[in-house]
């Protein structure tokens, strides 16, 4: 089947629930058995059989199993948050004396929780160029267990190239994670391009709604059984009602996520011709740098991407724009229906040239020509107006 098939068909069972369409809600602690030899074959394997509530019920299971063939991966986990799910991960594989090998353009609690929890652990982090592929054979060492990917990058939207990173990291023993969250299974899977263990935040696109925090890890044969183990043993759990609710976000993904996409490269095309703009980060634009790896990796785009601006553009003036839009809302997260937009701060790279100020936007399902609207009128009142008299100067501009 198409993934938009796919989506609409997974996750379901309407032979155990009597036709209905959507799996119930099932919530419990305790689940009885028969009898006792019944009790004994579901605690032989917890994460699959119904045995205690903290492993999940049918509603957890079948979102589990959703996730697992949309990803084509063996297994899959959910956990509280997508920060769960990759500190959940890092800490799996963490032991005293071992190496992990960390791209730069990371998550920012990503990159606190490897400076902070996995140092005090003992392991040692080396972070590396978002550009590396191949070459990061050249970081490797006995001791790297682990090496850990997002793409496009946090805020700066570099992309990896995930098949020579996984090629190189199975050469040396270390299994490859990835976050998938900007591109979902529906725009690219990370398990075909090598990778052990592809892990998103649901709170973002799967639930669509921006009213559930989820994370999810999808994990090959390789490194299920380990990761299988682990969650038990910590004790992750999520709500049945959560599970319910990404379930139905599910059935939409595709449609949605393919407005999210034209909407997002119309804008982006838009802003990248404004002569305020340096230059649109969205890697299905042509000018991107790395637009060739996202043509022969990626299925499409989703809506977020972020706005350099030429240096006369002080970040004064991208926070007099935020405030200025109408209808783009000023939160964290995305992934939603609803359009964002905030100032972006990335942090200086040793890998990267300093950046002129930056707007990071999420464009949602509205009407792509009002969004235009918005930020033209927005644009023209504030940002441009300020360019040519003056009156807010770069940050770097004496």
């Amino acid at each position: 089947m198409k993934i938009a098939t796919t989506l609409i068909h997974i996750g379901r069972d309407t032979g155990r629930f009597e036709g209905l369409v959507n799996p119930p809600i099932c919530r419990a602690s305790t689940i009885l058995q028969p009898d006792l030899a019944s009790f004994n074959a579901a605690a032989s394997n917890k994460q699959q059989n119904l045995y205690y509530g903290r492993f999940g019920t049918q509603t957890s299971k079948l979102l589990e199993k959703a996730c697992c063939e949309l990803d084509e991966g063996h297994g899959a986990v959910l956990f509280p948050s997508g920060l769960a799910a990759i500190a959940h991960v890092l800490r799996t594989w963490a032991e005293p004396g071992s190496h992990y090998l960390v791209v730069d353009s990371v998550y920012g609690p990503v990159r606190d929780f490897c400076e902070n929890e996995l140092r005090r652990l003992g392991v040692d982090v080396t972070w590396y160029a978002p550009t590396s592929g191949k070459g990061i054979k050249s970081l490797m060492r006995p001791e790297t267990r682990l090496v850990y990917c997002e793409s496009p990058g946090s805020l700066t939207f570099e992309l990896q190239d995930l098949r020579e990173i996984s090629k190189v990291s199975a050469e040396h023993g270390a299994i490859t994670v990835a976050d998938n969250t900007w591109a979902t299974p529906y725009f690219f899977k990370p398990l075909d391009s090598g990778i052990d263990i592809s892990i998103q935040s649901a709170s973002k696109y799967l639930a669509g709604h921006s009213d559930v925090m989820m994370g999810i890890a999808v994990s090959n044969e390789r490194c299920w059984p380990m990761l299988k183990r682990s969650s038990a043993l910590y004790g992750n759990a999520v709500s049945p009602d959560d599970c319910y609710t990404v379930l139905r976000g599910l059935r939409t993904l595709g449609v949605r996520l393919d407005r999210h996409y034209s909407n997002a490269l119309q804008i982006a095309t838009w802003l990248s011709e404004r002569e305020e703009v340096s230059s649109v980060l969205y890697p299905a634009l042509e000018t991107h740098p790395d637009h060739a790896l996202w043509q022969r990796d990626f299925q499409g785009a989703s809506g977020l991407l972020g706005v350099e601006f030429v240096p006369s553009v002080s970040s004064k003036a991208v926070d007099e724009l935020v405030d200025r839009l109408s209808l783009f809302g000023i939160g964290v997260s995305w992934g939603g229906f609803e359009s964002l937009a905030i100032p972006s701060h990335p942090r200086r790279s040793p890998f990267a040239a300093p950046r002129g100020s930056l707007l990071r936007l999420h464009i949602g399902l509205e009407d792509v020509n009002d969004l235009l609207d918005d930020l033209e009128s927005s644009l023209d009142q504030c940002i441009r107006s300020a360019v040519a008299s003056r009156d807010i100067f770069s940050d770097n501009t004496t």
